[in-house]
């Protein structure tokens, strides 16, 4: 069970969080509150898995909040203003909802936090001995200002999420945002070494430890494989 706190300086947008909460059976509303420094104090102590959290709150803004809880919790972003969609990536949530939240949305977004949350299995490799290597190579990701570009090397990504119009690049050892669809991402890698498995995720294809049914392991981490790609890479691991 995924312990949840909502923090809403508006008492109305605090309560339809909760509702939906008590609609999915694997969360529990373990606070409500319209004050972020009670919310602060309720994580620090540890009550928390998960936390909804507004941007603009008087006492305490979401991303000052970010700050300084760490990385205690999960947090799910909820806001009016998509102008923190980039900034809010960066301290690593898991989502950013924009009010009002659709209960379709507010799911996916919780699903998202559940996969996160759920505890890791140790993943034996396959054997794949067909896989193909990444080519060398690397390319250039836009970073957070305006001229600032960073080089990653094709051998060290692992995998990348699609956040909207933004994108998440992992690899062994950071986890960079950028401004950058997957499919502007994918035009710009070798292939076969790199292969879309969902719409939102996109995988180094010699990097996969595992695949489980409709899940892929890189490593501890399971992402979901699409319907759309799923005969692509059962064809590619066949070969």
């Amino acid at each position: 069970m995924i312990r949840c706190i909502a923090v809403d300086d508006e008492a109305y947008a605090g309560r339809l969080l909760a509702a939906y909460i008590e609609k999915i059976p694997f969360l529990t509303l373990a606070g409500l509150t319209t004050n972020p420094i009670e919310a602060l104090q309720w994580v620090q102590e540890g009550r928390a898995d998960l936390v909804f959290l507004d941007i603009q709150m008087p006492e305490l803004t979401g991303l000052q909040f970010l700050k300084i809880c760490g990385h205690r919790c999960k947090v799910i972003l909820t806001t009016a203003y998509p102008e923190y969609a980039l900034e809010g990536y960066e301290h690593d949530v898991v989502d950013y909802l924009l009010k009002p939240v659709s209960f379709d949305r507010f799911l996916r977004a919780v699903q998202k936090a559940q996969a996160l949350l759920a505890p890791a299995t140790p993943a034996p490799p396959v054997a794949s001995p067909a896989a193909p290597a990444p080519a060398g190579g690397y390319l250039f990701v836009k970073g957070d200002s305006k001229n600032k570009f960073m080089r990653v090397s094709h051998a060290d990504i692992l995998y990348a999420e699609a956040l909207g119009n933004y994108l998440a690049l992992h690899t062994a050892n950071q986890r960079l945002v950028t401004y950058q669809t997957l499919k502007e991402l994918a035009d710009q890698l070798p292939q076969p070494a790199f292969l879309r498995i969902h719409k939102s995720y996109l995988v180094a294809v010699d990097k996969i430890s595992m695949i489980d049914g409709n899940i892929l392991y890189i490593g501890q981490q399971e992402l979901p494989i699409g319907e759309t790609y799923r005969e692509s890479l059962y064809r590619l691991v066949r070969e």
